[in-house]
């Protein structure tokens, strides 16, 4: 006989958005660590087709670590090795674009993009970004009355991500690749540049990694073991205050 004050249990993720969302977060953080080993062999960032010694970068890593060198503590690998940091960082780099283009096809065939994350216009309305904020003050995360629904801004981060900055770390990338510049190489005026493009590619690096940051801060504060075991197995269980 069933527990009446069990919490309710619904099916939260498909299979396709599970196995992309772990691929991912694996991709992410290697190509991270290795991407900061590869800046490590010159920890300047510059504007425009050029970048060497003499000219005046925007951004130098001695400005944050006294050795002008990312500590290996958060580097793949820990120890400076910059070849085999572009091996890792190439083969998970083709990973994560490879599981982005699947996870698209397959989410526009289950209609999960305009299922879960279309943003309608009212979810933009002042009231409801508010009312989404208090909610999200008093560590409410759901709506009681459809708890399966994403809010507004799971929506904006998530639409964000994957519409913006993941496609625009892989062309980023792909304009810093010589191979690619004699195939595409209108990528490199896109961006205005081979250094343009990796400072564009830092730059969304590390937006990629705030987010994480924020995304693991709100799993915790939501309930850590509820929501992994949701990614897992896509059962997700209805906290009782918000199943009633």
């Amino acid at each position: 006989m069933s527990d009446p004050e069990a919490p309710a249990v619904i099916r939260r993720h498909a299979l396709a958005t599970r196995l992309w969302h772990w691929t991912t977060a694996v991709s992410v953080i290697v190509l991270l660590g290795s991407g900061l080993m590869i800046l490590n062999a010159h920890g300047q960032l510059y504007w425009g087709e050029y970048g060497a010694n003499y000219d005046q970068p925007w951004f130098k890593l001695i400005w944050l670590f006294d050795t002008a060198r990312v500590p290996g503590w958060l580097t793949i690998p820990s120890t400076y090795n910059l070849a085999l940091a572009r091996r890792w960082h190439l083969f998970f780099a083709l990973v994560l674009g490879f599981a982005l283009l699947i996870y698209m096809v397959v989410s526009l065939l289950n209609r999960h993009f305009q299922r879960d994350l279309r943003i309608r216009a009212k979810e933009l309305a002042r009231g409801h970004l508010l009312a989404d904020l208090k909610a999200h003050l008093a560590l409410r995360f759901h709506d009681p009355e459809n708890p399966r629904a994403y809010n507004i801004f799971q929506k904006l981060s998530y639409a964000g991500v994957i519409f913006v900055l993941l496609p625009l770390i892989i062309f980023t990338g792909l304009a810093m690749s010589p191979g690619m510049n004699a195939a595409w190489p209108w990528l490199l005026d896109i961006f205005g540049g081979r250094q343009s493009a990796r400072s564009v590619h830092f730059i969304v690096a590390m937006l990629l990694a705030l987010f994480i940051i924020v995304h693991l801060a709100l799993v915790i504060l939501a309930g850590p073991l509820n929501e992994v075991r949701s990614m897992l197995t896509g059962q997700w269980r209805v906290p009782p205050e918000e199943g009633e």
